[in-house]
Formats: C-alpha cells, sequence, structure tokens
C-alpha cells in the first residue's frame, strides 16, 4: 500500500471543554490547549483531532453547530485558533478538525430561516416532512438521544427530522445547494491551513426518500438505520467531496462510520475509492447491552478478539484501520477493558496500549488515556451533563423500566461523561483543569492519577505511551507488517503476530487479573527475539509460557 503521512502517525483527540481553562470560567478553551502544546511534544504525538470548537448553544456539548466559521465563545476566538494552529505546526503537530455535517443546530442562520415558511430559500436545507393522519410522525423513527426522530412545528405545521437531539435538525444533502455551502466551508477552512477532518456521524448524511416505517425490535420506535445510515446516495455524495474538497489539500480524513461492516468500509477509505483515508468502526465497543447500550459486564474478550481481527485481516492490502480504545462518546478504557483498581490499573493501561499500538493501522490517543485515566464513581444525576444519559434516565427510570441504581451501575460503566470530566494536570485544586468552577465535575482520584506525576515517574503510563509512539517511528512492522491472530480460542489471552518480509513481530496481551498460560507457535519457541517493550520488570522470555495478569509484551524476530 502506498505511504502516506497519516499512516505512520498518532493522533491525540482533545475535547476542548474538559482539556485545559485558561480564564478561571470552569470551561476548556483554545489558549488552555496552546498552553499544553508542550505536554503534547513531549509525549510524541503528530496530530491533535480538536472536537467541534465552533459556534454552538450546546445542546450536545457543541457537535450541535450554529456557525462553521466562528468559534464557540467560551472557547475563544477565531484569532485564538489561528495562534494554537500556528504553534502547533512549529512544534510540528498537525490539527485535524471533527466536522459534523450531517445535521446543525436549530439555531443556525439555515434553520431559522427554513422554519420560518414552506417557500423560504431555505426550507429545503433540511427533512421536512407532512404528519400522518391524525398528526402523527412522519414514520416510526426513534432518535438516538430517546423519543421520536420527528420534531412538530407548529408554524408551518410539518415536522422535520432529528436523528438525535431535537436542536440538531439534519440536513438535506439531497439539495445541491446545501452540498455546495458545505463544501465551500470545508474549503475555507482548508485554506486556513488545517491538516484534516474527523467526520461526524458521516454515514448517515443520505437517506432513502421514502421514509419508511423501520423494525421496532423491541424498543418503543422503530430502527431508521437500514435507511438512513449507507444511504443510497453516501458514495456519491463522498466522491463529490473528494474531488471539489479533500484532493486539493494535503490532509488526513477519517469518518465515524456507523454501523460499517468490512466490505462497506472498503468503500468509504479504499485506496482507489476517492473517498477517505479511514473511518472509525465501533464493531468492538458496542453489543451486550441489557438494554440498547446499557449494561454493567465486563467485554466478552473472545468477542473482541475476533472483531479486532476480523478488522485487521479484512482491511489488509486495501484499505487503513483507524485504531482506538476511547473517545468523547466511550468510557475510560481501563475501566471497561482493564482494572482501574488501584492494583491493576497502571499495568492493564499499559497492556490495553502494547495490544492496540501494535496492530496495523493509526493509533488513537483520547486525552487522559496516556496516564491511565478511570471511569468517575458517579452516584446521582446532579453529576450528569450529557444529554443521551439525561434522556435515558428519564426514559428507562422515569417510566420504570429499570431502578435508579441500576441505572447509575449503567453510567458507570457505559456513560459518555466518563470520557468529559476534566484533564488531570497536577494535584492542586480541580486537578489544575481551572481555577473556577469546572462545568463538570473532576474525578476525585486526580491527586493520585495526573500528568503533573506522571512525567516525572519514568515507570508511569505516561513514559510507557512515549515510548510506544517512538517505537511506531522507528520499526516499519509496526507501521506495515501484516496482520496474524494467534491462541485464537484463548479467552483471556490475546496474542498476534505481524509479518514484514522476514522480520516477526509477537505481541502477547493478558487481558485478565488471572495467571495465563502461554501457547506460542513452534517458529518462535526456539528463537530468542528482542524486547521492544514489556509492561512488567522481568525478562520477556519468562512469558513463553506464562503472562501474569495483565502482562504484555511485543518482541520483533
Amino acid at each position: 500500500m502506498e505511504r502516506k503521512w497519516w499512516k505512520e502517525a498518532v493522533v491525540y483527540q482533545i475535547y476542548p471543554k474538559s482539556f485545559q481553562d485558561s480564564n478561571g470560567d470552569g470551561i476548556g478553551d483554545l489558549n488552555g490547549i496552546r498552553s499544553r502544546l508542550d505536554y503534547l511534544k513531549q509525549l510524541g504525538i503528530d496530530v491533535i483531532w480538536l472536537s467541534p470548537v465552533y459556534q454552538s448553544p450546546n445542546d450536545d456539548n457543541g457537535y450541535d453547530i450554529s456557525d462553521y466559521q466562528e468559534v464557540m465563545e467560551e472557547l475563544g476566538t477565531i484569532k485564538d485558533f489561528d495562534n494554537l494552529l500556528s504553534e502547533a505546526h512549529e512544534r510540528g503537530i498537525k490539527i485535524v478538525m471533527d466536522m459534523v455535517v450531517n445535521h446543525t443546530s436549530d439555531e443556525h442562520k439555515w434553520f431559522v430561516e427554513s422554519r420560518k415558511s414552506l417557500d423560504n430559500p431555505y426550507r429545503d436545507y433540511y427533512i421536512w416532512r407532512e404528519g400522518k393522519e391524525g398528526g402523527a410522525c412522519p414514520n416510526n423513527w426513534g432518535s438516538c438521544f430517546s423519543g421520536p426522530a420527528w420534531e412538530y412545528d407548529k408554524d408551518t405545521g410539518m415536522y422535520y427530522l432529528h436523528l438525535f437531539s431535537k436542536k440538531q435538525p439534519d440536513l438535506n444533502w439531497d439539495n445541491a445547494a446545501v452540498r455546495k455551502e458545505i463544501f465551500d466551508m470545508m474549503d475555507w477552512w482548508c485554506r486556513k491551513g488545517i491538516d484534516g477532518f474527523r467526520m461526524d456521524v458521516i454515514s448517515m448524511i443520505s437517506k432513502d426518500e421514502s421514509f419508511p416505517d423501520g423494525p421496532v425490535n423491541g424498543g418503543l420506535y422503530g430502527d431508521y438505520s437500514p435507511y438512513a445510515v449507507h444511504g443510497p446516495h453516501i458514495h456519491e455524495y463522498l466522491k463529490e467531496m473528494n474531488q471539489k474538497v479533500l484532493s486539493r489539500y494535503d490532509l488526513m480524513t477519517v469518518g465515524e462510520t456507523v454501523g460499517v461492516t468490512v466490505e462497506e468500509a472498503r468503500k468509504y477509505s479504499g485506496e482507489n475509492e476517492r473517498e477517505l483515508d479511514m473511518v472509525f468502526q465501533f464493531e468492538h465497543v458496542e453489543g451486550g447491552g441489557e438494554i440498547g447500550k446499557w449494561t454493567d459486564k465486563k467485554p466478552d474478550i473472545l468477542r473482541l478478539k475476533r472483531i479486532m481481527s476480523k478488522w485487521q485481516t479484512g482491511l489488509e492490502g486495501c484499505a487503513w484501520n483507524s485504531l482506538f480504545w476511547d473517545n468523547h462518546d466511550q468510557p475510560r478504557a481501563v475501566s471497561r477493558f482493564g482494572d482501574d483498581s488501584s492494583k491493576y490499573r497502571k499495568v492493564s493501561a499499559k497492556m490495553l496500549a502494547t495490544c492496540l499500538h501494535m496492530m496495523k493501522g493509526t493509533p488513537y490517543i483520547y486525552q487522559g488515556q496516556e496516564l491511565g485515566m478511570t471511569n468517575f464513581p458517579f452516584e446521582d444525576m446532579s453529576q450528569f451533563r450529557d444529554i443521551e444519559s439525561l434522556n435515558a434516565y428519564e426514559e428507562l427510570v422515569g417510566k420504570g423500566v429499570v431502578s435508579h441504581e441500576k441505572m447509575m451501575r449503567y453510567f458507570r460503566c457505559k456513560g459518555r461523561d466518563n470520557a468529559r470530566t476534566p484533564m488531570q494536570w497536577d494535584d492542586s485544586a480541580n486537578g489544575g483543569f481551572t481555577s473556577g468552577t469546572p462545568w463538570l465535575a473532576v474525578n476525585p482520584n486526580y491527586l493520585e492519577i495526573n500528568a503533573k506525576a506522571e512525567t516525572a515517574d519514568e515507570d508511569s503510563v505516561f513514559h510507557y505511551y512515549r515510548k510506544l509512539i517512538n517505537l511506531r517511528k522507528h520499526y516499519d512492522i509496526i507501521v506495515s507488517g501484516r496482520y496474524e491472530l494467534i491462541m485464537e480460542e484463548d479467552s483471556r489471552v490475546f496474542a498476534y503476530v505481524r509479518r514484514l518480509g522476514e522480520e516477526k513481530l509477537v505481541v502477547l496481551c493478558n487481558f485478565s487479573d488471572q495467571e495465563a498460560e502461554v501457547s506460542l507457535p513452534e517458529e518462535f519457541r526456539g528463537e530468542k527475539g528482542e524486547c521492544l517493550i514489556h509492561n512488567y520488570d522481568r525478562p520477556w522470555d519468562q512469558c513463553k509460557n506464562k503472562l501474569l495478569p495483565y502482562e504484555a509484551v511485543a518482541v520483533i524476530f
């Protein structure tokens, strides 16, 4: 496959509201990010993925955009953004913007106009439909954030589609004028000098125009995904975007493609498809919920191995993987896949990092993951800010489907606010995030888990990530080697081999708090090998037969 800078890069996702506050208002901002660039340079990352910083009323924490070419007032100004971009580039760090174009805020000027009258020039910028006889919604689709996916607008007597919050109306991509507006706006950011786009729910921009009812599947509403995910014109529109904007710049592009299959991913990100560079698939972080996504059970490691391996082999030679455990929508990886107790937190965080960063694809680090930050000990609803959790509580607890106690366990395990608690910089008040009152409470374990302590400790999770990132820059096999799963049926050990020419890299990871037997293929048993990284202080060849709890090692032959 062709070499590209983004294949060799490591990406660091910043959730701006929670990264660093510079002015004491309790909300992270662009100048706060700028003040921490040297920290990111020390870590060794190549790219910052910046979650939305555009003007927004913050119904969904910035993913509801009211002006694509202005910065959210709480985060700073366009000049602050320009300074951040310039200073990041001075340090050799690129910036990828989060682009949300499936929907806007209902406060965007396009929608303000669209809802005024049936003949307004912006009416067709959004998806409006008549209700069914008797005033019911146009179909039975449910929103991602609970409730119906349609909102009635009394001024014009019609419904508009919102697959997310009712304050996030879906854009009508079938309207060529909408596509031109979006492409012109994206080009404006490219001319500013940004280095790419992460495209929010991009697989949902094309809908089946007949809007049929969806299967109910035991829930309260119909499933829109057969008709609004990977829709009829999705690849046509992305090829048009690539032709008119993306291909004109040296960019990195990654699409959030909910519900994507390996076969579909090859269309989105195939080497010769001229759409996107890579996609996010979520199969390995989905499923297993007792009610929708909600569960407090630990993931099935056998299932995890099979899914990760399917994507590694399925895209080999034709498309590129994006590798992640954490992001702003997922709970903390060490709490979910590892062990966040004081006994094993550090070693399991290192194990997870080893497992992911030694795979083929571009690794993504979510802020605080390099410190081994954990889920928050939520107890009551006053601690939440996330619209998904607030709505789920109202729908499930409010209607007696589950108890308050069970819902809290679900939230502590899977709630999105786990990822959004402020970055833990030091052991001062609020973890050094703000001198004011933080918009979301800091995890109380910041006294033990913080950047100041970890950068000073050579054995920390932070320095382990530094080493992993550095190894990627010096060993082609980590970037380009083919992947092969071994010990396929082992329910504790995730083991695989990477191969490049005559070179071989073996990766062994124990996902349990018990010792685990190892059965290496015959070709490696008699060879010495060179240990590249190991999360325990013992000779690596002792791992050939048995792994300690959460032990991980990568050895090159």
